[in-house]
């Protein structure tokens, strides 16, 4: 029986795809889970519309699943639930079509909700969402941006077992020093990011500006604003995806760890956000002359309040807090600045009209629907508890690690746990579904001998 879409998909939309698409003959349908890991089906083109009608039966697991795929039966998305089937029903605007797949495929984004039609909240989109709404009771609405930093690294190890940067796919040159802001640099790889640039393209992503980034084999690319943080969301996993595709195309590896390399800096997940109020003026925006806005002041307090608590939703995974050095352009303390690349929250250099903040802890490795549920929150909260952000930090801001973050993944997951704040950024159900994820992945890193202690033990000891 034909259901109401309970996102607001019509029909309509599958319908002009299919009309525009012709050669498509299958789609993947995308669901993502609380590690921002896509999870879904191909169906074949005459699937489709059945689709937008009727939405598709999938199994509740799907977001109970560890790093790995494998169930966390302590998010209660498993046996508790009797493993049932939930429906999923398209993201409205999202079907697009895929570059470079032969047969052409399409892509579509899901969103899961119970069999009646409400939002099932251990999906992290729903989450994200529900801060939407938030913002939107309080007469205000945020814009949004994410930056995507990434290795193109080669398909096999070095001598030594580590990876190594990918050669240029023009000639198979290959450097390992750090070509920051090489232009020339980029030219060894323009094939590949003539690719990218057309996924995002076909995807209805403005991906923008691409720098070579400060490790070898680390580039970065940026996303163009956009007047609502669920869109600036999807942009940035389905950019990934993207990347992922064509540099297996061209025969290299797109690594979103944030740390893969470790005398190098790593890969972070900047988010730029702003807030306008129902007349769309940029309320972070300070008069010509004038200070900084008790807005942007407050926003500002708030993200420095909540940060510690929330790092486990910033820094996810074990790896993750290999990035926090000093000296790493990754911040290892709640500090802010303006113009000042060495502090958690910078406000960048510009015009004021264009005022905002630019959230800095996050790394690529974390989920792009959480961080930003999140960082609303605290905007939200710092907005309406009125936080005092402090003193500036100018200078070197490594120079002022006073702490107020956990120092490792299992000190934020028993922060992340007692969180009450961040049970009501994520949502009681999203944060109990995250959280016990996040403990069945540190307790299969904790039970895993690695080789390195082999190397200082086995006969010394």
């Amino acid at each position: 029986m034909t259901q109401t879409c309970p996102s607001g998909a019509t029909p309509a939309e599958a319908h002009a795809f299919l009309e525009a698409h012709p050669e498509v003959q299958a789609v993947d349908i995308l669901l993502h889970d609380s590690n921002g890991i896509a999870r879904g089906k191909i169906i074949r083109r005459h699937e489709l519309m059945a689709i937008y009608e009727s939405g598709r039966h999938l199994p509740i697991s799907i977001l109970g699943l560890d790093i790995v795929g494998e169930d966390v039966e302590e998010t209660g998305l498993i046996w508790e639930a009797g493993d049932g089937d939930l429906r999923a029903w398209p993201v409205p605007g999202s079907l697009t079509a895929q570059q470079g797949t032969d047969p052409a495929r399409g892509e579509l984004l899901l969103g899961q909700y119970h069999l009646d039609g409400t939002p099932m909240l251990s999906a992290p989109r729903h989450a994200l969402n529900r801060q939407v709404e938030a913002l939107a009771a309080m007469g205000l609405h945020a814009s949004a941006a994410f930056e995507l930093e990434f290795f193109l690294l080669a398909p096999e190890r070095d001598g030594q077992g580590r990876v190594q940067p990918a050669g240029d796919v023009v000639d198979g040159r290959r450097s390992t020093r750090t070509e920051v802001y090489s232009v020339d640099h980029l030219i060894g790889m323009q094939p590949l990011f003539d690719d990218i640039y057309a996924g995002a393209a076909l995807a209805g992503i403005v991906a923008e500006t691409l720098i070579s980034e400060y490790a070898p084999g680390q580039y970065e690319l940026t996303l163009r604003y956009r007047d609502d943080p669920l869109r600036a969301a999807d942009d940035l996993v389905r950019l990934k995806r993207i990347v992922r595709a064509q540099a297996r195309r061209h025969g290299v590896v797109a690594c979103f760890m944030a740390k893969p390399m470790e005398d190098h800096a790593g890969s972070g997940m900047h988010l730029h956000v702003s807030l306008r109020d129902e007349t769309g003026r940029n309320v972070f925006a300070e008069a010509p002359g004038a200070g900084w806005t008790d807005t942007i002041r407050h926003a500002i307090g708030g993200l420095l309040q909540t940060m510690g608590e929330s790092m486990l939703v910033f820094a996810p995974h074990a790896n993750s807090w290999r990035r926090f050095a000093n000296q790493s352009y990754a911040p290892v303390a709640p500090t802010w600045g303006v113009n000042n690349r060495s502090v958690a929250l910078r406000i960048p250099a510009g015009d004021g009209k264009a005022r905002r903040i630019e959230h800095r802890p996050a790394g690529v490795d974390a989920n792009p629907y959480l961080v930003a549920a999140t960082v609303l929150a605290g905007i939200r909260l710092g907005i309406a508890q009125r936080c005092d952000p402090g003193a500036e930090t100018t200078g070197n801001g490594y120079d002022r690690n006073a702490g107020g973050i956990p120092r490792d993944w299992r000190s934020a997951i028993e922060a992340a746990k007692g969180s009450a704040f961040l049970k009501d950024a994520l949502g009681d159900e999203m944060h109990r579904t995250f959280t016990a994820v996040k403990a069945a992945e540190y307790a299969r890193v904790a039970r895993a001998i690695p080789e390195l202690e082999y190397e200082l033990y086995l006969h010394r000891v």
